[in-house]
Parts: C-alpha cells; sequence; structure tokens
C-alpha cells in the first residue's frame, strides 16, 4: 500500500489485527522484506507496520540530499495518515538513527524505542567513506556496492551456511534506486544526538551483534551510557544485521521488551 507523506508517496505493509502497534524501520540499501522474520513472529501479538524509508523499496526515491529530520517527518506523515497515536518502535541501523530523531522531535509517540545496530554520532573522520561510498553509487551504479556491504552484515560462516538470505539481502541493494542510496548516505553520518539521548523518556532497548563492524559494540555501548535505563542486548555470533543473522535471539530479546513495557 502507498501513502502521500511529507511530498513522497511512502510504501508500507500491515500486518496482524490485533494488539498495539509495533513500527519497523529498516536499514540503508533494504527493504521491508529486511524484517520478514520479525514480521512473521511480532504479527500474532502486534499490529505491525513496516515500511520502505524515502528512497527504498517501493517509495519514491527523489534526487538530492537527505535529512535525518526529513526521514522523521516523512514517518511522522505515515503515523497520522494511518490514524495511529502512539506505537512500539524498533529500527536498525538507519532506522534506529530515524528512531532517535523522531523520538527527540515527536516526544510521546514512541511506547518504546528499540535502537538496533545502529549509533548516536559518527566521527568526523568518518565523513569521506560516505562520500566515497555516493561516487561509487552515482558513477557505476549499486553493483559495486553489493559484496562489500554484505560482508559487513553477515559474518562470514553465516553466509555460507545461509547463501539464500545473502542472495536476498544482496538483491534488495543492488535494486535500491541510487538516488535513495546518495540522499541517505548524506543524512547518516550528520547525526549528533548522543548527548540528547537523555531527554527520550521512552523505554529504550539497544540490541548489536557482536561482530558488528558498521555500527560496533562500542557504539551501541556508548547509547546504553547515555540513555539512563536503557537495556542492553549483544546477540552472537552476529554482525551488522542481527535480526536476519540471530532472528531468535533477536526476537527473544524485543518480544522481553516490549512485554516488560507494555
Amino acid at each position: 500500500m502507498k501513502a502521500s507523506t511529507n511530498g513522497i508517496e511512502t510504501n508500507y505493509e500491515l500486518h496482524g489485527n490485533t494488539g498495539p502497534w509495533l513500527v519497523l524501520s529498516h536499514s540503508l540499501a533494504c527493504s521491508v522484506r529486511m524484517w520478514d522474520p520479525q514480521i512473521a513472529e511480532f504479527s500474532r501479538r502486534y499490529r505491525v507496520l513496516a515500511y520502505d524509508t524515502r528512497g527504498h523499496g517501493a517509495s519514491d526515491a527523489p534526487a538530492g540530499a537527505y535529512t535525518l529530520e526529513q526521514l522523521a517527518d516523512d514517518l511522522h506523515a505515515l503515523l497520522a495518515h494511518l490514524g495511529i497515536r502512539e506505537a512500539h518502535y524498533a529500527g536498525l541501523s538507519m532506522g534506529g538513527m530515524i528512531g532517535q530523531t523522531y523520538a527527540l522531535k515527536y516526544p510521546g509517540v514512541f511506547q518504546t524505542l528499540t535502537l538496533a545496530d545502529t549509533t548516536s554520532s559518527y566521527p568526523a573522520e568518518a565523513a569521506p567513506l560516505w562520500v566515497d561510498r555516493i561516487k561509487l553509487a552515482r558513477g557505476q551504479g549499486m553493483g559495486p556496492l553489493v559484496e562489500p556491504t554484505l560482508a559487513r552484515w553477515f559474518t562470514e560462516p553465516f553466509r555460507k551456511s545461509h547463501p539464500a538470505v545473502s542472495q536476498s539481502i544482496g538483491a534488495l541493494i543492488r535494486n535500491t534506486p541510487v538516488a535513495g542510496y546518495a540522499g541517505c548516505c548524506e543524512a547518516i553520518p550528520t547525526i549528533r544526538l548522543t548527548a540528547r539521548l537523555k531527554e527520550i523518556r521512552t523505554p529504550i532497548l539497544v540490541i548489536v551483534g557482536d561482530q558488528d563492524g558498521g555500527t560496533p559494540p562500542a557504539m551501541a555501548k556508548e547509547i546504553h551510557a547515555n540513555a539512563p535505563g536503557s537495556k542492553y542486548v549483544e546477540i552472537s555470533p552476529a554482525a551488522h544485521l542481527s535480526n536476519l543473522e540471530q532472528p531468535e535471539q533477536f526476537n527473544r530479546a524485543l518480544d522481553g521488551f516490549l512485554k516488560a513495557n507494555g
């Protein structure tokens, strides 16, 4: 389904018929399909909203730089369109950055905030990395980004033992619109929210794969240390897409947190 939100058409899916709302927000270069194991599990007890971020999946991908605030505003417009006034939220990587931004701009909407394999800030020296990825995507398309990204997102043993998962995520990366990928790569490195995490009043769960090289445990621990009362869970063995590499561990951590704060 699609909705007009903040100047674009946003693609979204609704799953489940009962319980509180649970919003799922995916990583860079993915789509709602990244959340399939969680949709299958949580739609039995929650009404699940999964959506494609601006520039991804079947949502519009306008040219130009995006901002995290803009991505949060997209979500706010989608929730308004659907009449959702409060919801649990789980975001991974870029989705976690959108979640932090949203929780600070629109306090009181999120009942809980799950931040998986993400960060609240990047060091200045990381900026050239994002510039290089933008140049590669614009110059050669998404193809050259597939294998290096999969190598960061999954441990090598998992890639070898679960080729179908790697192939499906590889297809999502390859099919991400260049304009959407570049637009979000402009937004991601601007995050500077560590000092403001204490302003978020909703319960926070921090999840990270023990072998996540993109947003490593040190970044997750920084969020945890600066978000009073937050809970920290490390998933092992897992790299960046911990929800796919270890879905049972991920689901168990999220389920326990939601039940404790329902």
